[in-house]
C-alpha cells in the first residue's frame, strides 16, 4: 500500500536512470583531457548518496569521492538560511578538480556557502552537479554546471531526498501532499 503522504510521481526510476547515465557521460567527455583530469566528487550528504552512487559508476575518468554535511534545514521543510557543517572533507582539495554533488538547490544558499567555503582550499577547479533544482525557490544565483532536472515548488522526496529522515529509499523522486507538508511544519 503506497504511503498516503506520497502524492504526485514527479520523476520515475527509469527516467532518473537514463538522466544519470547523460550526466556520466556529459562530465566523463569535459574531463576526458586530454589529458585526463581526475575528478575530485564531494558528495553532500545525506540526500545526494543514491545519486554520486550512480553518477560515479557511469563515469569513464578517473575520480574519487569525499563528503560533506551539511545544515540548514534541521528537521523544518523550510532553510534557515544559516548552514552549518557537520561534517568536513577528509583530505584536502588543493589543486584537485572538484565536482560538487548535491541532490536538490532550492534556494540556493547553502551551495553559495560551499562554493565559497571550497574556493578558499584552492582547487584547479570548482564545479557543480545537482540532480535538481528549483528555479523559482532561487534566492541567490549559483553557477550550476551539470543539472538533471528542474522541478517545480512542491516539497519531494525519494532517490535521497527525505522529510525528517524518512522517504530516502524511494526508488522515484514525488512530491508529498501539501497536508504531509503541513503537519511538519
Amino acid at each position: 500500500m503506497r504511503d498516503p503522504n506520497i502524492g504526485e510521481i514527479l520523476i520515475q526510476s527509469d527516467e532518473l536512470r537514463r538522466r544519470v547515465e547523460v550526466l556520466g557521460a556529459e562530465i566523463s567527455a569535459d574531463y576526458a583531457g586530454p589529458p585526463a583530469r581526475e575528478i575530485h566528487l564531494v558528495c553532500v550528504l545525506k540526500g545526494a548518496v543514491l545519486f554520486v552512487a550512480d553518477l560515479m559508476r557511469q563515469l569513464t575518468v578517473p575520480c574519487q569521492v569525499d563528503f560533506m554535511a551539511v545544515s540548514s534545514y534541521g528537521s523544518s521543510t523550510r532553510s534557515s538560511g544559516v548552514v552549518r557543517i557537520l561534517k568536513d572533507l577528509d583530505k584536502s582539495i588543493e589543486g584537485k578538480h572538484v565536482l560538487i554533488v548535491e541532490d536538490i538547490i532550492d534556494s540556493g544558499l547553502t551551495l553559495q556557502y560551499l562554493l565559497r567555503n571550497l574556493s578558499s582550499r584552492k582547487p584547479a577547479s570548482l564545479e557543480v552537479c545537482s540532480l535538481l533544482t528549483k528555479p523559482s525557490r532561487a534566492e541567490v544565483d549559483v553557477p550550476i554546471r551539470y543539472t538533471g532536472f528542474e522541478l517545480p515548488d512542491r516539497y519531494a522526496v525519494g532517490y535521497g531526498l527525505d522529510l525528517d529522515q524518512r522517504y530516502r529509499n524511494l526508488p522515484y523522486v514525488a512530491a508529498l501532499t501539501d497536508e504531509a507538508v503541513a503537519a511538519a511544519g
